[in-house]
């Protein structure tokens, strides 16, 4: 409510010397601002909004920021957020959205893109530099992203030490298994990561690609076969304690029972960034691909997932940023940290053979050309789909008796009209 007006005040020439003195001093501070940029060296600043915090914040200024400002005389004003989606929302709506974005869900970016929010990057980026997965051309014919991060998703951590035979027993018991599917407001995609990693190793890329595009039904066969074989090995609705726990843990925290005595749990799928968390780093964690382990076979296709850059102001300094970012130097200096990895045509993986054996193992599977790389499915999915498919994936582990009542709800949700679907999401099916 506004406060209602009171009287007009008589007319004088004294407010005029006020206002006039005012904008004297505003000019001088104003002038004082510009002197004091220009003698710290600096142009005008670009904004960068991604989600990166606490250690991953400090290495990504400084190997791939701070090299860009001291290069180019341009300071990156860096917001790093955990809810990141919500952050960038809202300053859209309110008009003061951010130069340059860093969103892990291209299907977020595509719905941006739709609405004209996004510049497109062909002038600025090669797009033989990154695989069609990773910078996916929208109907319009445009691309809109790029990664600077990737990682790898189709595997399973167990700590070094446990033998063949342990790791295959451990598979069929729940408790065996890691589980948090907290993260704020985004809880729920470790479950749904577990969903889609089910499905494409038994059905392979061309479903799973029809399904991440909105053209497989979730009620299908191959869809809800996924759900309850997730169900199976987790055990969904079983021990409450157990399901309690999985539901309230936080999913950095999920790993931490491996270092007690006895463990509490042995193995968790979870992407490649996971390696970093203390426990094990600890326990000098090793990997199996998802498919040899849940399928008892090399893997059809590799889930994947990055962290994609995105330009909503097409300014100079903008413009330089993203060249800076997309540049085999700036990758090379994010993945040498192993904090991810980077899938830059002009960088082999860890030619080298620096870094550590999981780590190269790791770079060679994103860069493995016999095998199809398909992204993140509910990543690529429109938000309001990926948010539900999140929900429904809490949901459905506390009470797996719901299942065929939230496929229902989502088969709804996604034939809603005007949604954004990407038109691909694997490098081949």
């Amino acid at each position: 409510m506004s406060a209602r007006p009171g009287p007009r005040p008589r007319r004088s020439r004294r407010p005029v010397r006020v206002v006039t003195v005012v904008v004297s001093c505003l000019a001088v501070l104003a002038a004082v601002a510009v002197a004091g940029v220009r003698a710290l060296g600096h142009e005008p600043s670009v904004t960068l909004l991604a989600n990166w915090t606490g250690g991953d914040e400090r290495h990504f200024r400084e190997a791939v920021i701070e090299p860009f400002e001291r290069k180019y005389r341009i300071r990156v004003d860096y917001q790093g957020s955990n809810a990141e989606s919500q952050v960038l929302g809202a300053d859209v709506e309110a008009g003061t959205p951010p130069d340059v974005v860093v969103l892990t869900g291209p299907g977020e970016l595509a719905e941006y893109a739709r609405q004209k929010h996004l510049v497109p990057l062909e002038e600025l980026v090669r797009h033989a530099d990154f695989g069609p997965s990773w910078a996916t051309p929208l109907t319009d014919g445009h691309v809109y992203w790029f990664p600077l991060k990737a990682d790898l998703k189709s595997i399973v951590w167990y700590p070094a030490g446990l033998g063949e035979r342990e790791l295959k027993d451990a598979v069929r018991r729940p408790a065996a298994w890691c589980v948090g599917m907290g993260s704020g407001a985004t809880s729920g995609w470790p479950g749904t990561d577990w969903i889609e990693d089910i499905l494409l190793q038994r059905h392979g890329p061309a479903a799973y690609e029809r399904w991440a595009r909105g053209d497989l039904p979730w009620r299908s066969p191959q869809v809800r076969s996924a759900w309850t074989a997730w169900g199976d090995l987790v055990g969904a609705g079983g021990d409450p304690d157990l399901v309690r726990r999985a539901l309230k843990t936080p999913y950095q925290s999920a790993s931490d029972p491996v270092t007690a005595r006895p463990r509490g749990c042995v193995l968790e799928h979870q992407a490649s960034f996971i390696r970093g968390r203390p426990a094990w780093r600890q326990t000098d964690g090793r990997y199996v691909s998802s498919a040899e382990l849940l399928v008892g076979a090399a893997p059809r296709a590799w889930e994947v997932s990055g962290d994609l850059v995105a330009l909503l102001h097409d300014t100079p300094q903008a413009r330089k940023l993203i060249r800076h970012l997309a540049s085999a130097d700036a990758q090379r200096a994010w993945s040498e940290g192993e904090s991810g990895f980077s899938v830059h045509a002009g960088l082999p993986p860890a030619a080298d053979g620096s870094g550590s054996a999981w780590h190269r193992s790791l770079a060679a599977a994103l860069r493995d050309e016999k095998a199809a790389h398909c992204f993140d499915a509910s990543d690529a999915m429109p938000p309001a789909v990926r948010d539900a498919f999140a929900e429904a994936a809490i949901e459905f582990l506390a009470h797996p008796d719901r299942l065929d009542r939230l496929l229902a709800s989502l088969d709804t949700l996604s034939g809603t009209r005007g949604l954004t679907w990407l038109p691909s999401v694997c490098d081949r099916t």
